[in-house]
């Protein structure tokens, strides 16, 4: 097994317990797995752990994207959580990363990522506007902007709900979101199959 097992809340490593894994901060969590190193290999791993869980990437990813990092919550028999980032530089914004989670509700690894305490978005969302859209599959869903006290200028994050769960964006530098009134979207990478030969790995993970 390549992938490193963490908290998906925070960065401490996890212990085996009788019944599960343990946080020394959260307590008893559900292992999140990321690896050590960002190729196929472990992607395909990473696709297994997730076991027909919704990994999603924007798709068709353009030349210039690379995959940077990954990472999948839960056991085979029970995955809860994914996520992707994807980098890449512009001559507008210059470096550009977005990461996206989709999550089941109360994991909390979307709001680790965003720098939020609470760990779903709804508080935030509920009574708000939705801002830009994003087509999953074959439908458009709205996403709302989730504000993040000290973010400044630094990321953006948006948030809405794909197949009954979170689905979290995250963007930096905050001029970023103006990528998502483009027709962004998004593509499940868990039955994709000989396609994913050609996704492009590597270059450094964002930091959460």
């Amino acid at each position: 097994m390549t992938l490193l097992v963490t908290c998906p809340r925070c960065p401490v490593p996890l212990r085996p317990a009788a019944a599960g894994w343990v946080c020394a901060t959260h307590g008893a969590v559900a292992p999140l797995r990321r690896p050590e190193v960002v190729d196929y290999d472990t992607f395909a791993e990473h696709l297994q752990v997730a076991d027909g869980f919704p990994t999603y990437l924007p798709w068709p990813l353009a030349d210039a994207w690379r995959v940077t990092d990954f990472a999948v919550v839960g056991e085979s028999t029970h995955p809860l959580a994914t996520l992707t980032s994807v980098a890449a530089t512009t001559s507008v914004d210059g470096p550009i990363e977005i990461t996206v989670v989709a999550e089941e509700p109360g994991i909390g690894l979307g709001a680790r990522c965003a720098g939020l305490a609470q760990s779903d978005p709804g508080t935030q969302i509920r009574n708000a506007q939705p801002g830009p859209r994003v087509r999953v599959d074959q439908q458009t869903l709205p996403l709302w902007p989730v504000s993040v006290a000290g973010a400044g200028f630094e990321r953006s994050v948006a948030a809405g709900e794909a197949q009954g769960r979170w689905l979290w964006l995250i963007l930096r530098p905050a001029s970023a979101l103006l990528l998502l009134t483009e027709g962004w979207a998004l593509a499940d990478l868990s039955h994709m199959g000989g396609a994913l030969l050609d996704v492009p790995f590597g270059g450094a993970a964002p930091p959460w």
